[in-house]
């Protein structure tokens, strides 16, 4: 079983804990003789990490990664490759209060009904800083994927919080424009007022949720399998599993299901003879019968509020009885200015499995 592997030739196998001595992993199925850009790595890092503005949680980590295994003189070798980055920042006092109760909505009463026993600290395996893992693995996927498709890029941004919405989602940003504010939203004036929006929340104690979406631009057609493993049915996987993702969709998602085929069909018109025909439209999001159409790849992850609230909530502690737990810790109140690299990680992960997958596949 592989509860803790992601992939089927590119596999990254992630541990650690919240509050344990590190988070790490080991990443198998990489191809050989690809340059790796550390700085490039540790930069996906840094936008993932603690600590980073206002509207994040105020967890110190530098979250520095060290590569253990599986490269020589900055090449990869083909073996596999291990790394760890070291948790430094643990305030594990802070959630004594929490060790015979259960939280609301959080992994601690299903953890407890699965293994019988829980990490109360932080939310042990559960917690988002699981990711990290998935940020190194997709870092070193996406340099793959340069090598395999060099113009293939990757756009990830928040679109919205709460009820504000940005004005142009769905299609591809420069990263520079993304990264300009700490919401990761490219409408400014959006960005501004997801902002004020999630600071309001703060500082009443709450959280708020909201969707990312995520642009990728030189797919070549024919990634996908046709029946049981579907382009969109390997991307969503990978979404659903990021911590606090609640659903996905892609393409014309559950808005264009409920309209008129006539509104919907993505037209087909010539190029030339020896050319790949244009599509007038995308709503298909590049995927068609479950396989890659070589256009602008489009999905969108919904994530719910952080269930970790800094204010009494009722709850039932571990010997059944009815009592109330006030939260403390540092807790992000809005996820998705974080997300954002993590979906980005997954992303080019399942795009890279899938690729080697299709070269597997054919013998011309």
């Amino acid at each position: 079983m592989s509860m803790n592997t992601f992939g089927t030739l590119y596999r990254v196998t992630t541990f650690g804990e919240s509050h344990g001595a590190a988070i790490g992993g080991v990443i198998d199925g990489m191809p050989a003789g690809v340059k790796l850009d550390l700085e490039s790595i540790q930069h996906q890092l840094d936008r993932r990490r603690p600590g980073q503005s206002a509207i994040t949680t105020a967890r110190s980590e530098s979250d520095r990664v060290e590569l253990l295994s599986g490269v020589m003189d900055g090449v990869t070798t083909g073996t596999p490759i291990g790394f760890i980055v070291r948790n430094s920042d643990q305030h594990s006092r802070d959630y004594d209060n929490m060790r015979h109760v259960f939280r609301p909505s959080h992994a601690d009463y299903t953890y407890a009904g699965k293994y019988g026993v829980r990490d109360h600290r932080g939310g042990g395996r559960s917690s988002a800083r699981e990711t990290i893992a998935r940020v190194v693995g997709g870092a070193v996927a996406m340099q793959a994927l340069r090598a395999l498709y060099p113009d293939m890029c990757i756009s990830v941004y928040t679109s919205r919080v709460g009820d504000i919405c940005m004005r142009g989602d769905g299609i591809w940003y420069a990263p520079s424009l993304i990264d300009s504010n700490d919401v990761r939203c490219p409408d400014r004036a959006a960005a501004d007022a997801m902002r004020s929006l999630i600071l309001d929340v703060k500082g009443a104690g709450d959280t708020i949720g909201g969707v990312v979406t995520a642009v990728v631009r030189g797919v070549p057609a024919g990634l996908g399998e046709p029946v049981a493993g579907k382009l969109h049915a390997m991307l969503g996987a990978a979404m659903l599993s990021i911590n606090a993702a609640k659903g996905f969709e892609y393409g014309m998602g559950f808005d264009g299901c409920c309209r008129r085929g006539s509104e919907m069909i993505d037209v087909m018109e010539s190029r030339g003879a020896g050319e790949a025909p244009r599509f007038i439209s995308n709503h298909s999001g590049g995927i068609q019968g479950g396989i890659s159409n070589g256009e602008d790849i489009v999905m969108r992850v919904a994530f719910k509020p952080v269930a970790t609230l800094l204010r009494e909530v009722a709850t039932v502690d571990d010997s059944g009885a009815d009592t109330t737990l006030h939260a403390r810790g540092r807790h992000d109140p809005c996820v998705l200015p974080r997300a954002v690299p993590v979906v980005e990680a997954m992303a080019a992960m399942t795009l890279l499995d899938a690729a080697l997958l299709n070269r597997s596949a054919r013998i011309i």
